[in-house]
């Protein structure tokens, strides 16, 4: 592998991990990090390289690794048809459902924000995803009742993901409680965004 410099975004995919957490173990001084005279962060692959397989991840970091677990049990639950179930689901074109397959990956990058901040952008997170749920809802003419029932699904298919993959882990049940602590949390505040918005959608077009 050639020596490069990379920037943080190409550092969270060579690490597998999202870009917010690639900050916040530079803010940390986790990671090797240089910075430009302009102040962006920069990254050499072979230090970054060297620092995965050093095997100095910290408990926070291996979290983040389950976490990409837990979402590749997500997509697996989903490809397994049980969106095809769903009532809401089957109101819909296939273009909306393939905007809604995509559902996931917003709700998961977003909670990984969440966790990687301790919650600092917890509000225009859980704002701007629930905007996102309620306005493709209304966009597609699904009610709010619908509306909260797609999110939902997306949320407890992404809770009984962590609950399968930190049952394999063996995470001690302190941690585990934690960590459905701060996801309820956040998923709560994201279900009334999206509840706040389809009704200011709703007056909008009276």
């Amino acid at each position: 592998m050639t020596d490069e410099w990379l920037s943080l975004s190409d550092a969270a995919k060579m690490l597998g991990v999202h870009s917010s957490t690639v900050r916040l173990w530079s803010d940390k001084g986790v990671l090797p990090t240089h910075k430009t005279q302009g102040g962006h962060r920069r990254y050499k692959s072979s230090e970054l390289l060297i620092w995965s397989n050093a095997g100095t991840r910290s408990p926070e970091i291996k979290n983040e690794h389950m976490m990409q677990e837990v979402i590749k049990k997500v997509r697996m639950q989903i490809s397994e048809g049980r969106l095809e179930a769903e009532t809401w689901y089957q109101k819909l074109d296939e273009d909306a459902r393939a905007q809604y397959r995509m559902s996931s990956r917003s709700l998961f990058h977003g909670l990984m924000t969440y966790l990687a901040t301790n919650g600092v952008e917890a509000d225009s997170e859980a704002y701007a995803i629930g905007y996102e749920y309620a306005s493709r809802a209304h966009r597609y003419s699904l009610s709010y009742v619908d509306a909260a029932r797609a999110f939902l699904f997306f949320r407890n298919t992404l809770i009984e993901s962590v609950i399968t993959v930190y049952g394999s882990a063996n995470v001690p049940s302190g941690q585990t409680a934690d960590m459905f602590h701060k996801m309820h949390t956040f998923t709560d505040d994201i279900l009334i965004s999206l509840l706040q918005t389809y009704e200011s959608l709703e007056k909008a077009v009276r």
